[in-house]
């Protein structure tokens, strides 16, 4: 340390208490950067790396931005994950003895964004928190900032349920435990982008102890404060727009698994990791931005409360019915910014003069609100009225205190009223008097002179002044003016007159500044006052948006209202699947019927690929989602149980950062099901069984039916290609055989994307290939082989007989060349091994076989044979 300036060692002292972000570090009119973090943040933000004396023998690397454009620069790193400390000069360095006195005043994290483009408009910014107990349960946390709302909850089901609900929070950033167990931490990074931040200290403090006193519980307590703990160290001022923490169960809620969540596509798609496409994305006619957060909250975790559910139909149907009045309330809310993050940024001291203008606007649009409901004639739409609190007493004071069109900045004056404060008047009237008073002077001046070109001019270097062109300098008397400076082309001069004036106009500018900044903060503060009933009336005007947003979205896409029934019964006629619909076009999508109940547990789904099995499926879970969030749903009728989880295992990938192949995450999204489902969830399970042979995979594709209807009763659709597993129907009294139809026409597979009651006869994988136009040749193969494998398969089905018994041999025989090329008959020798082999198949006795498994063990020994 003693090698660096004074300064170095002021930079190496800070940075040793921010050793996991980037420290920008005030210097004049930059922020700098040294050693390594100039190394990695000239990469990372393509600046100019250069480097200066430090008072080692070495060069110190360097790089920095100017402070005015920091905010860009600062977006960039915490938006690839990493943490920004601001460092700023914390005294006048002209009244400094030695170096000047700096000190971090925020850290900004991806969990602590305030403002900018990394925080999208539509979603949360959550930051979370996870402590783990010594009873194998877990607190977890998690806040948005920027709202001040905070939730929290224990859970008591393993690992796994955290990070469901850590990838339902979609928090940004994690704060743990330093000894927070290792392989719960790399599993967090596989399944997440997390910046993971450490914080010990769990006991409350007395500056957010209000917040808690609705926890009862002491590790609920534990676990939030070691979140508020962070927050206000790292924030280092007053976060007064914190909320009341909220405790809740997931139990209240519709349990969604992390697999289900992405394989239905709820609110983002699998390829393109991106909203469009999704439920949210159908459902997403929210005109505001606090709307359209609480949408996808309310789409992440469906409710199982019927009566709640009853209550946003109710208010879905009123809307739906009456057109004029809920398109008047969809122009009123585009009126409305977005207050929570408005409040937030009022308690955090970086809201300006114009925020405060549509913090303004946005509540004088309350009254019209209020009067619209009021016009629906509906019990639940004048309950939600009353909750809309205009606030008027913010509204009066901004009116009286803000101009309409502020300045950005909340430093160069011009943002209150005239009349609002005598003392900033009387500047003003100075000011303004001693510029009329300047050009009262140019006029003169110009009379008196007769040159018509005489200005008087003002700079912040100079101040006022009389300019005259050098052509003209001859028309002046000697001594008329004072010299002040020369130009190549002019002179300029001042007066005794002029210099008093330009005093007394900079002094009342500079003193009406002054005072402007500090109205603007005591109004700031006196607005903060009402935060509270600000962050109430944004909860009211979400919840009226997403209503608003259900209703129309219903009305527009003919959805109906779905009734709920505790007999374990789907009722769906003429469902569809809400995205796929809207995708493809309503008129040439094919609805279809969906009956379950009590004796029709399990639906066993077969059929063509590209038929619409997988689609089929999903759009069940979809219209129990939409139901259950008190949305309509996209049939004719709809009668649905309330379900309290949904899995599905559909379509295939792999999970390469943790090592899994197709198979391994099938099969632990099938266990998930399994170990968790009741007899009061939904389960779809597309294809189970196919990432291996084809024993292994019918094997487990049967015991896991079977398992399902004798020991869960959960009402579950499985399709599949394993044709032989259709027979289960006369097995086990609760299993179904439905299928996709389709029809062959001039060779080729018309699908009809009906689902009929039965079991499909066969897949026609091969027209599908052909429809993927695979080479005729390839496509003309496959189907010799499927016709010797189908004739065969016949042959093996006919009843024993000593013919058929003296044919054996020359059957099994006739199975090698199955695979062989369409060539002439080979005469190559045999060898010893290879005619051990063709005496093995001699001997097997197929006939006591299915058909798959006799085809089967001939292949695994042709392949031995040719291999």
């Amino acid at each position: 340390m003693a090698a660096y300036t004074p300064m170095i060692q002021q930079y190496l002292r800070v940075k040793a208490d921010y050793e996991d972000a980037f420290l920008f570090f005030r210097l004049g009119d930059f922020y700098e950067m040294f050693f390594d973090d100039a190394i990695k943040a000239s990469q990372e933000l393509e600046i100019t790396l250069t480097s200066r004396e430090g008072g080692s023998e070495d060069r110190i690397p360097m790089c920095g931005v100017p402070y005015h454009s920091a905010p860009q620069y600062i977006e960039q790193l915490v938006d690839r994950g990493y943490k920004v400390a601001i460092c700023e000069q914390t005294e006048d360095p002209k009244q400094a003895k030695g170096v000047v006195k700096r000190e971090v005043v925020q850290l900004i994290t991806p969990g602590t964004m305030m403002e900018g483009k990394g925080l999208h408009e539509k979603e949360n910014n959550f930051i979370a928190t996870i402590s783990y107990f010594a009873d194998n349960t877990f607190g977890f946390a998690y806040n948005d900032l920027s709202t001040g709302e905070t939730k929290v909850t224990m859970l008591s089901s393993g690992f796994d349920e955290v990070l469901n609900e850590l990838s339902i929070s979609g928090a940004k950033e994690l704060i743990i435990a330093r000894d927070f167990n290792g392989d719960w931490q790399r599993k967090m990074k596989e399944r997440s982008i997390l910046t993971i931040s450490f914080e010990e200290d769990c006991t409350g403090k007395d500056s957010y102890q209000p917040l808690l006193e609705e926890i009862s519980q002491d590790k609920l307590h534990q676990t939030t404060a070691r979140l508020f703990n962070y927050l206000y160290r790292t924030q280092k001022r007053s976060l007064d727009h914190l909320q009341k923490v909220s405790t809740y169960q997931t139990n209240q809620y519709m349990k969604i698994d992390y697999f289900s969540k992405r394989n239905l596509e709820l609110t983002e798609t699998i390829r393109s990791k991106g909203k469009k496409g999704s439920l949210l994305w159908l459902l997403d006619e929210t005109k505001t931005a606090m709307g359209g957060r609480l949408l996808k909250q309310w789409v992440d975790r469906p409710l199982v409360n019927e009566q709640e559910i009853i209550r946003r139909q109710t208010l879905v149907e009123t809307l739906i019915a009456a057109f004029f009045e809920r398109e008047e309330l969809r122009e009123k809310l585009k009126e409305v910014y977005d207050l929570e993050r408005l409040a937030g940024r009022v308690a955090f001291g970086n809201v300006n003069a114009r925020d405060l203008v549509q913090l303004r606007r946005s509540l004088l649009q309350i009254p019209n609100l209020k009067e619209v409901l009021r016009k629906l004639s509906n019990h639940e739409a004048e309950m939600l009225a009353e909750r809309l609190d205009a606030c008027e007493e913010v509204v009066d004071l901004l009116e009286r205190a803000i101009v309409e069109n502020p300045p950005l900045s909340i430093k160069d004056g011009n943002m209150i009223k005239d009349g609002y404060h005598e003392q900033l008047d009387q500047y003003r009237d100075a000011t303004r008097n001693g510029k009329t008073w300047i050009a009262q002077l140019e006029k003169q001046e110009r009379e008196k002179t007769g040159i018509k070109s005489l200005k008087v001019g003002y700079n912040r270097v100079f101040g006022y002044y009389i300019e005259v062109t050098r052509a003209n300098l001859h028309l002046l008397k000697e001594g008329q003016y004072e010299r002040k400076q020369t130009l190549t082309n002019a002179e300029r001069f001042i007066t005794p007159d002029l210099k008093e004036k330009e005093a007394l106009i900079l002094q009342a500018e500079e003193k009406s500044v002054e005072l402007e900044y500090q109205l603007f903060t005591s109004v700031r503060e006196h607005v903060k006052e009402f935060i509270p009933r600000l962050q109430a009336l944004a909860k009211s005007i979400s919840e009226l948006d997403v209503l608003q947003c259900f209703a129309t979205v219903s009305e527009e896409r003919h959805y109906v209202k779905p009734s709920f029934t505790k007999e374990r019964k789907i009722v769906i006629k003429d469902g569809r699947h809400a995205v796929v619909e809207k995708v493809m076009n309503a008129q040439e999508y094919v609805p279809n019927d969906c009956y379950m109940d009590a004796d029709r547990e399990m639906l066993l789904i077969t059929g063509p690929n590209m038929s619409g099995k997988s689609t089929y499926m999903r759009q069940i879970a979809l219209t129990a989602i939409l139901g259950q969030i008190g949305c309509f749903v996209p049939a004719s009728e709809a009668i649905l149980p309330i379900f309290d989880q949904v899995f599905t295992r559909i379509g295939a990938a792999d999970d390469l950062i943790s090592g899994q192949s197709t198979f391994m995450v099938e099969m632990l999204e099938a266990r998930n099901a399994i170990v968790n489902a009741t007899q009061d969830s939904l389960i779809l399970f597309d294809e189970i069984g196919r990432g291996t042979s084809t024993y292994d995979g019918m094997a487990l594709a049967q015991a896991i039916i079977e398992y399902i209807h004798n020991r869960l009763g959960a009402k579950t659709l499985f399709s599949t290609h394993y044709h032989e597993l259709t027979v289960l129907e006369e097995e086990l009294p609760m299993v179904k055989n439905v299928h996709v139809s389709a029809i062959e026409q001039n060779g080729k597979v018309v699908f009809l994307h009906k689902i009929k009651e039965g079991a499909a006869d066969r897949s026609y994988g091969i027209h599908v290939a052909q429809l993927a136009e695979l080479p005729e040749e390839l496509i003309t193969r496959a189907n010799e082989i499927l016709a010797k494998l189908e004739q065969t398969d016949e042959q093996i089905k006919q009843p024993s007989t000593v013919k058929n018994q003296n044919k054996i041999a020359e059957k099994n025989e006739a199975q090698l060349s199955f695979f062989d090329e369409p060539t002439e008959k080979k005469t190559a020798v045999l060898s010893t091994k290879e005619k051990r082999i063709i005496e093995k198949v001699k001997d097997i006795d197929i006939l006591d076989m299915t058909p798959m498994e006799a085809l089967n063990t001939l292949y695994e020994l042709h392949k031995k044979l040719k291999g």
